[in-house]
């Protein structure tokens, strides 16, 4: 097996602020475990908006949690112990806990979550705020023949012709 291995250090000397992507990357390069449980799709349905959706099947609404912190979504199961009926000869449908996480870009947001048919579905929107949406600035002109000078200025060093 080969390890990938990324030097990051020429692009920490040369960038400021981009201590989260880098630490994302490095993270990405470690050698995880790969957790497939529960099985999630993701679709971007538009430049700003995305939808996850999870099978999970056997959980109700209560046992689920949908946790967001600053650029991180939680998603979260834990089955309670219901009153069992007979004795088991094959348990296939899965009902463990699990913590499912991903990493949100810089303002996206929650809009809604649903749960029907066993499948849990986030709603996510990129809300940019309006200070940092492209703006357009008008140019002004003057008039030709006109000074730059206004009446106001005066003349420090030399003396005036």
């Amino acid at each position: 097996m080969r390890n990938n291995i990324f030097d990051l250090a020429p692009l920490h000397r040369s960038s400021i602020g981009f201590d989260r992507i880098f630490e994302m990357l490095e993270n990405a390069t470690r050698a995880q475990a790969v957790d497939n449980w529960p099985p999630y799709d993701t679709v971007r349905l538009s430049d700003d908006r995305y939808r996850i959706t999870m099978a999970v099947a056997g959980f109700s609404r209560d046992e689920l949690d949908i946790a967001v912190q600053p650029n991180l979504l939680v998603v979260t199961g834990e089955r309670k112990e219901a009153p069992q009926e007979g004795e088991y000869l094959y348990r296939g449908i899965a009902g463990r806990a699990f913590a499912r996480r991903f990493e949100l870009a810089d303002h996206v947001k929650v809009t809604g979550a649903n749960l029907a048919d066993g499948l849990l579905t986030i709603e996510l929107q990129r809300e940019i705020p309006e200070a940092m949406r492209p703006r357009r600035i008008t140019i002004e002109s003057q008039a030709s023949g006109a000074t730059l000078e206004s009446p106001e200025q005066r003349q420090i060093e030399a003396q005036a012709a």
